[in-house]
């Protein structure tokens, strides 16, 4: 095990501030009591607990000692007592009566450690103590029917398993068929010899990332056969944002434990994982305990290779019928290489269809220009050759850092059958682009859209490994049907909560070496000084959506990327952003915000991009002289164009004559979906790409 680098110890740093159960006692004798000798003695009724730290709410007049003094403990457990435990006071609010106070245990034994969880143990089975922090499942009523429906084919065609809850009972139950026209849901019991029991029938059934619950009646009953009517209402119960799958076979966990050493190395199968969490089996005597801190924590593969990470404890299960016990870990990984590797073994894991970029790069180059990537950008074979070069160098050393980057593709005997990259263009938003997928069928059984969930799923869960992740960013065509009916249509139904974004936008890419030879009509250009970025960052704010402003990091604290910038630059990739200002008389009355990425990040420069904002009445007069500024700034950094993206209509007047280039036929959008919405559009992206509805079975 890797020496544990930790510089202070004691029991603070084995568990987090929360640790441990809550007690909730419906009846005094059913309670713990804390009881103190100091001098005489008093009786508190304890509210939580763990073998770090016990909280308690004090009786009326009782006089606390001070903190950091040493103290003597008893817990009284209904006449079971445990103690005597050392601690110290580390809360308490002498400013109110009957105020709870905390107290940390010092140097508690095993033995004392196995008898508070011991009682913890038979508290939580008789449902008085729940872990100190526990997510609550969000849930939600669906009562939209074409919603309905198209939940339940995606389940029926993808043959998401189900369940059938009775009182008492739970059984295996499928969606074998759904029948539109009559609308009719054919269920099929996948348990031997059981039957159907009696109606309405409470079925759950799981989707990408929820479960769904349905109560129906019965219309017909054939012996493992169920048909029932389409329900009006659908409840969905989501109980974390981010979806865990199986762990491959031979991973496992192992630690010390970071109070009682004695126990001496300890090893857990892992049986799923997350970005930020795993499951374990742990063995019967795991003395373990929500809140408590693993760290370091060596995950392990079958191979040998490890990866290092801090885990808390979250959840302690009751023990399995074969003795052991279901724990629930929050993990992070200790370095960025330990990241690295981490997120491609969970990558793998939750999309083992897909894989990085980086692996497939030729076979990838060859799907973009198959699909017509660099004929619609208009670029000659010499720069495509250049681009080429670029490229390759760029995916090789983005697979180092998936803080920044994620490049998916889904590799068949073909070759690439398609691809899906993503990139942290912003502080808080991820760029997601170059969309491809090749024509026709694949070789083998895939099912009808596979290909596009797989990729969409790993290239937008990798960005939920972000713990600054609020915002999905996208250039999307209108004119494209895939992306209106993917994209667009999904964001349009949101933005009235403020939680999606689509704005339309002009495109059109600028040469370097294309000056527009007009003078500066009195007008001189440069850089921004502090007081005029944040003029600029004002009249963005007063003139853009509140989630424009903060998905493109065009808040004043952020207007010139430097934390972005840095990471980008610690990676050793370009990334950077300025603002120019046109002033008439020593006044800005406009400006224009130029950035640039690492080349070969993107084959269109969609992050080599300027944006022009009046900033008083008359500032669009100046904008052909800003964009040749940008064309000088672009120039002295290396590069021969940049995209102009516009985005208001009278914003184009002033640029008649320009010499500017068009993608014809296209109409881009800004796209914009936050965070919180990424876990449902992937739900609707499961149903979206789903294919037909399978056929009756030939007896139902």
């Amino acid at each position: 095990m890797r020496e544990h680098q930790e510089t202070a110890t004691g029991t603070a740093l084995a568990a987090g501030t929360y640790s441990g159960y809550s007690l909730h006692a419906q009846r005094p004798e059913q309670g713990i009591n804390l009881i103190l000798s100091q001098p005489g003695i008093s009786s508190s009724r304890v509210t939580r607990l763990s073998p770090t730290a016990v909280w308690a709410l004090a009786e009326p007049g009782t006089e606390l000692p001070p903190r950091e003094r040493p103290l003597q403990i008893l817990l009284d457990d209904n006449g079971r007592t445990i103690g005597p435990l050392r601690g110290e006071i580390f809360w308490s609010d002498p400013r109110h009566q009957n105020a709870p106070f905390g107290i940390q245990f010092v140097d508690v034994t095993l033995e004392q450690g196995r008898q508070i969880l011991s009682v913890l143990d038979v508290a939580a089975r008789e449902g008085r103590a729940l872990p100190a922090v526990s997510p609550r499942p969000i849930e939600e009523a669906l009562v939209d029917p074409e919603r309905i429906r198209s939940i339940l084919k995606a389940v029926c065609v993808m043959k998401h398993q189900g369940l059938l809850r009775q009182l008492g009972r739970t059984m295996r139950v499928s969606l074998e068929y759904f029948d539109v026209e009559a609308s009719q849901l054919h269920w099929r019991l996948e348990e031997p010899d059981a039957n159907w029991g009696p109606a309405p029938h409470d079925i759950e059934v799981v989707g990408y990332n929820s479960a769904y619950r349905l109560r129906v009646p019965a219309r017909q009953v054939r012996g493992n056969r169920l048909v029932t009517p389409i329900p009006r209402q659908l409840w969905r119960v989501r109980h974390r944002s981010q979806r865990r799958v199986p762990a491959p076979p031979g991973l496992q966990v192992h630690f010390h434990h970071p109070l009682w050493k004695e126990l001496g190395a300890r090893a857990c199968d892992v049986l799923d994982v997350s970005f930020t969490g795993l499951s374990l089996r742990g063995a019967p005597d795991e003395l373990v305990f929500p809140g408590l801190i693993l760290r370091p924590l060596e995950l392990r593969d079958a191979e040998g290779e490890s990866v290092w990470l801090r885990g808390e404890v979250r959840y302690v299960g009751e023990t399995c019928a074969d003795g052991r016990r279901m724990l629930g870990l929050q993990v992070t990984p200790l370095s960025p290489e330990d990241e690295t590797r981490w997120v491609r073994l969970v990558s793998h894991c939750l999309c083992p269809n897909t894989r990085g970029g980086e692996e497939w790069l030729e076979p990838l180059w060859e799907l973009l220009a198959d699909s017509g990537y660099f004929n619609l950008a208009g670029q000659d074979a010499e720069r495509v050759e250049s681009q080429r070069a670029l490229f390759l160098d760029t995916s090789r050393r983005a697979a180092q850092v998936p803080q920044l980057f994620c490049q998916t593709v889904w590799p068949s005997e073909r070759g690439v059958e398609g691809t899906l990259s993503s990139v942290r263009a912003y502080r808080h938003a991820w760029l997601i682009h170059q969309l491809a997928k090749r024509p026709g069928r694949p070789p083998g059984d895939v099912p009808p859209g596979q290909i596009l969930r797989d990729l969409h799923v790993r290239t937008l869960e990798h960005a939920q490994s972000d713990a600054d992740f609020r915002w999905l960013l996208a250039y999307a065509d209108a004119n494209n049907p895939l992306l209106e009916r993917l994209h667009l249509t999904y964001a349009r139904a949101c933005e009235g909560s403020g939680e999606a974004l689509v704005m339309p936008v002009r495109m059109r890419q600028v040469h370097c070496d294309e000056p527009s030879g007009q003078r500066g009509n009195g007008f001189a250009w440069g850089p921004a000084d502090a007081e005029e970025r944040v003029r600029v960052a004002e009249e963005i704010a007063r003139t853009r959506p509140a989630a424009y402003v903060d998905a493109l990091d065009l808040a004043p604290e952020r207007l010139e990327l430097r934390g972005t910038a840095e990471a980008w630059r610690a990676a050793g990739m370009e990334r950077e952003r300025q603002v120019l200002v046109a002033r008439h008389e020593g006044l800005a009355v406009a400006a224009i915000v130029v950035e640039l990425a690492q080349e070969g990040t993107n084959l269109f420069g969609l992050l080599d991009t300027a944006r022009l904002f009046p900033l008083a009445p008359g500032g669009e007069d100046t904008f052909v002289t800003l964009l040749d500024a940008a064309r000088a700034w672009y120039a002295a950094r290396g590069r021969a164009s940049f995209t102009l993206v516009s985005e208001r209509e009278e914003d184009e007047a002033p640029l008649a004559g320009t010499r500017l280039h068009e993608v014809p036929g296209t109409r881009p959008c800004l796209w914009l979906l936050s965070a919180r919405m990424l876990p449902e559009f992937l739900e609707y992206v499961s149903e979206a790409t789903v294919g037909r509805l399978p056929p009756a079975a030939p007896d139902a």
